[in-house]
């Protein structure tokens, strides 16, 4: 089992979590999605972490094939922004969990990075702090895209109970 910690304070940001093999495929069709919030089902389930070898979330930078665009980033959907299309440059090996096991973690003042439509995209940036303040997290949960939260590997750690 592990446990992520704030780099900067060393809290526990999330239970005892069991590692997955590899990044599980969730169904993009819209009638699985949640009647109410219209979330897509959680990426990873309850209890669990994978990391993901993709690269996710911030920064974006300009598709080379702009006739046939692919999304932004994993399980995301297809980005166009003023310079055109775009794809992710962010980190690779997030630590992603599902959102509802970390509840510690709290939005950026003034909802930073937290922009969607029913919930944040995810594609603007950290939007999730550890209660000391620290941003290291990203929350995607908009009802056109993924619903998951992506640890950012630089501003937390594992600890192997």
């Amino acid at each position: 089992m592990t446990v992520f910690l704030c780099s900067k304070c060393g809290s526990a940001i999330t239970p005892e979590l069991a590692e997955l093999a590899a990044v599980p495929d969730v169904s993009d069709d819209e009638r699985d999605r949640d009647k109410e919030t219209r979330r897509a089902p959680a990426t990873v389930p309850r209890g669990h972490y994978a990391i993901d070898p993709e690269p996710w979330g911030a920064p974006y930078v300009v598709q080379d094939d702009q006739e046939d665009p692919k999304p932004a980033q994993s399980r995301g959907p297809v980005v166009c922004r003023e310079e055109g299309f775009v794809i992710s440059a962010g980190s690779r090996h997030t630590v992603l969990v599902h959102p509802d096991d970390v509840a510690s973690l709290q939005p950026l003042p003034n909802w930073e990075n937290s922009i969607g439509c029913c919930g944040p995209t995810g594609d603007t940036g950290l939007n999730r702090a550890c209660p000391c303040g620290a941003p290291v997290a990203t929350l995607a949960a908009d009802c056109f895209g993924p619903f998951e939260l992506h640890l950012d590997p630089v501003r937390i750690y594992a600890f192997f109970q």
